[in-house]
C-alpha cells in the first residue's frame, strides 16, 4: 500500500519514469535480487531472481508497466496526484487512471516473497518493469517494443510470462479467458482540407467542418453495417476533432484522430480500406479533399492467451482469489503491449478486480475518479507466486 500510493502521488508519462524506476530499481536491490538491469527500453528496469543452483527449472517472466496518462486526477483521496504537464500544447494533470501503480507494487512484493523463497525455488524468475505502455511519442516504437528489440530476451528466453491488470470489477476478483482477451489497436489520422472564408458568407468557401462531421459519422457505418459481427468484433473511434480558431471564420482544414480496434488482422485490413474510402469521398462531396494516415503512433497486436496456461493454471488463479474467479466468455476492446511478449512466448495475461468490498460497479480505467481500493492487490501477490510455483513444479514433475 505504501508502495502503490507512493507511485500514484508521483505519476509519470511514457519513458520519462525515471522516479519511478529508480526506486522500482532500488526496490528490487533491498530485496537482494541477484540481477538488475536498468535503462532497457531508455527506462525499463529487469530484475532476475535465480532459484535452486542444483536443479535446472523453467524460465518465467512477469511483467508489470509503469506509466501514468494525462489526466487530471479527481479522486479527492490524501495522496491523490498533483502533477501537471503540457500535453500536445495543453496544460493538464497527470494520474494513474489505469492502476500501472496497483501493478507495479503487486509485483515488487511478488520479488519480495520470491527472494526469500529463492532457496525453495526451481527455476528463474525474471521481473519487468515496462515504461511507454499507455503508447509511444508519434515515430518511436512503444516499451514493450522497444525492450524486446534491445534484447530483453535473447540472453534468457523465458519458458512462459504471466502479465496483470487491474479494472474496475468486484474486490478481490481474478479473470481470464483463453485465447484472444483483448484487442489489436492502432491509430488513424484524417486530415480534411477546405478553403478558408468569412463565417457569413460559407458558400465563397469549402467548410471542413462539415466535411469533417460528416465522415465521422460515416465511419460508424464501418463495423454497423459493413462487417459481419457474427464473425468477428471491431469498434471504429475518433477520439479527437480539431478545427478553427474564431466562432466567424470558416477554417481551411480541420484535423481528426481515432482508433481502430479488432480480433483479427484481416478485418483489420478491411477497416482501414473503408476508413480511406469514407474519408476521400465523402470530403470530395463536400468539395474538400482528405489525406489518411494509419498506425501513426505504431499499433498493438491481439493480446492472446495461450490456451495451453489459461486452462491449466485458471486453477491458481482462482486458488489466490478464493474462488472469487471466472472464465470471461468475451474478450475485452481495451488493448495492451504485453501482446508483444506474448509473440514471443507463450502468455497468459489476467485481471484483478480492485473495487471496494461490496461495490459492484465504479469508475473505469482512464477515468479521472479511477479508484484502487489497496487491500484487492494482495489476491494480485498471490496469483503471480501460485503461477510461478505451479509452473515450476509442473516442469519439475515432467523432468
Amino acid at each position: 500500500t505504501e508502495w502503490r500510493r507512493d507511485f500514484h502521488e508521483n505519476p509519470e508519462l511514457l519513458f520519462e519514469v525515471h522516479r519511478t524506476a529508480g526506486i522500482v530499481a532500488d526496490k528490487l536491490k533491498e530485496f537482494g535480487v541477484d540481477e538488475i538491469v536498468t535503462g532497457m527500453g531508455r527506462t525499463g528496469v529487469v530484475g532476475v531472481i535465480n532459484g535452486k543452483t542444483d536443479t535446472k527449472g523453467r524460465v518465467i517472466g512477469l511483467r508489470a508497466d509503469m506509466d501514468a496518462l494525462p489526466v487530471q486526477e479527481k479522486t479527492g483521496v490524501p495522496f491523490a496526484s498533483t502533477v501537471t504537464t503540457l500535453w500536445e500544447g495543453v496544460e493538464t494533470g497527470v494520474m494513474h487512471a489505469c492502476g500501472h501503480d496497483a501493478h507495479m507494487a503487486i509485483l515488487l512484493g511478488v520479488a519480495r516473497v520470491l527472494s526469500d523463497l529463492r532457496a525453495e525455488m526451481p527455476g528463474t524468475v525474471m521481473f519487468i518493469f515496462q515504461p511507454a505502455e499507455e503508447g509511444a511519442p508519434e515515430g518511436e516504437e512503444g516499451g514493450a517494443e522497444l525492450m524486446l528489440k534491445e534484447g530483453l530476451f535473447e540472453a534468457e528466453k523465458p519458458d512462459a510470462i504471466f502479465g496483470m491488470h487491474v479494472s474496475n470489477s468486484k474486490h478481490g476478483q481474478l479473470w481470464t479467458k483463453p485465447g484472444p482477451i483483448m484487442a489489436s489497436a492502432e491509430a488513424f489520422r484524417i486530415i480534411v482540407e477546405g478553403k478558408q472564408t468569412h463565417g457569413s458568407r460559407p458558400w465563397n468557401g469549402v467548410d471542413p467542418i462539415i466535411a469533417a462531421s460528416d465522415i465521422a459519422t460515416t465511419l460508424q457505418t464501418i463495423v454497423s453495417r459493413r462487417l459481419n459481427l457474427l464473425d468477428s468484433q471491431a469498434v471504429v473511434t475518433v477520439g479527437i476533432m480539431k478545427a478553427g480558431t474564431r466562432n466567424n471564420i470558416i477554417p481551411s482544414s480541420a484535423f481528426m484522430e481515432g482508433t481502430i480496434r479488432t480480433f483479427q488482422d484481416s478485418y483489420a485490413d478491411q477497416i482501414r480500406d473503408e476508413i480511406k474510402l469514407i474519408a476521400e469521398n465523402v470530403a470530395a462531396a463536400h468539395h474538400a479533399t482528405a489525406t489518411v494516415e494509419f498506425k501513426v503512433y505504431g499499433g498493438y497486436p491481439v493480446t492472446f492467451n495461450d490456451e495451453q496456461l489459461a486452462n491449466k493454471y485458471s486453477s491458481s488463479l482462482s486458488r489466490a482469489a478464493d474462488g472469487n474467479y471466472y472464465e470471461a466468455k468475451v474478450p475485452r476492446t481495451g488493448a495492451e503491449d504485453f501482446s508483444f511478449f506474448a509473440q514471443q512466448v507463450p502468455g497468459l495475461f489476467f485481471f484483478l478486480g480492485v473495487n471496494s468490498p461490496g461495490i459492484d460497479e465504479s469508475p473505469t480505467n482512464h477515468s479521472p475518479y479511477f479508484y484502487v481500493d489497496d487491500s484487492a492487490l494482495t489476491n494480485g501477490v498471490k496469483a503471480f507466486i501460485n503461477l510461478v510455483e505451479d509452473f515450476s513444479s509442473d516442469y519439475n514433475d515432467e523432468a
